[in-house]
């Protein structure tokens, strides 16, 4: 039987009221409370903030757009290989800032130099701004890292929740044709891989778990503003060759976005590509957000995460 976790019950019951009362009150989404929303609940229950030895503010050379990044290197002494991490958000919301904690606990559990980069977002920045940037940082990590004389190993991998799960399978996706990048493995937390919202997932777990379907059909018709073919934007729908990364995937049981998690997993293994796939059977979506009340559970992706990038 299907059940949310103990630790979740009452801080969706709470969370429901208040969102239904808003609802009453006349409250509509924009961008300022979406990006208000994350950076709150993020500050809320992630506060075990780790000290990294060195992290610094960097910019990616690109065209049309410098693209800030932020390094997290855990050991600067060491030769450490290299992760880039997009942050979640749906393509509206999180920054550099609101994941600083938790690109800090990645460096220090994986033994990587975390790059984070602060792509654009829609509305202001639709599709495809938020993935040339994140193209941009994937072809210019190397670079910043020996203009600024740090020790790195030239290897390369990529990971991302949510929002930042789908830019890394547009970036996968176009990084498989492209000889000049190669990205070593990906690891994708609860991704946004299908713009088509055409999973069963996406109306079992339509409300009550925090992301909702209509929040992600708004987040959509934001980041797409041209008309763009969302199918062919999404990276369940891309074309998948064995020149893809290993990958490693974990959804969680209450997530909207469960099912087009899976269904990318095994997309690979049809592809003869290495992927692995492990759902959080009493989870919901941004739970990593919501470290404090679910310890254990952000420790095991955390760990899963080592295991994976350095076996």
């Amino acid at each position: 039987m299907r059940e949310v976790s103990p630790k979740l019950k009452g801080y969706l019951e709470e969370l429901n009221a208040t969102v239904a009362k808003l609802v009453a009150a006349g409250f509509k989404p924009n961008a300022t409370n979406a990006r208000e929303g994350l950076a709150n609940l993020t500050a809320t229950y992630v506060t075990k903030i780790p000290e990294v030895a060195l992290i610094q503010d960097d910019i990616v050379p690109a065209e049309g757009y410098q693209v800030p990044v932020r390094i997290y290197n855990p050991a600067p002494e060491e030769e450490l290989p290299v992760l880039i991490y997009y942050h979640g958000g749906g393509g509206m919301a999180g920054s550099v800032t609101v994941y600083d904690p938790i690109c800090r606990k990645i460096a220090l559990a994986t033994r990587h130099i975390v790059i984070a980069p602060e792509y654009r977002l829609a509305p202001e920045c639709p599709y495809p701004a938020g993935v040339n940037d994140a193209y941009a940082t994937l072809k210019g990590a190397f670079g910043v890292l020996a203009a600024r004389g740090m020790k790195f190993k030239r290897e390369l991998s990529i990971a991302g929740d949510s929002g930042g799960g789908a830019l890394c399978g547009s970036v996968s996706g176009l990084a498989q044709f492209d000889a000049s990048v190669k990205i070593k493995k990906q690891f994708l937390i609860y991704p946004s891989v299908d713009y088509t919202m055409d999973t069963k997932s996406m109306e079992e777990n339509a409300v009550g778990y925090l992301l909702q379907a209509g929040k992600v059909a708004w987040y959509f018709d934001n980041y797409f503003k041209n008309g763009e073919c969302r199918k062919a934007a999404s990276p369940l729908y891309g074309d998948f060759t064995r020149k893809l990364p290993e990958t490693f995937v974990v959804t969680a049981e209450f997530c909207p976005l469960r099912d087009e998690g899976k269904a990318y997993c095994e997309k690979l293994i049809a592809a003869n590509v290495a992927a692995h796939h492990v759902n959080m059977e009493s989870m919901i979506h941004t739970f990593m957000n919501l470290e404090d009340l679910v310890p254990e559970e952000c420790a095991f992706v955390y760990d899963k995460m080592n295991e994976f990038l350095n076996s």
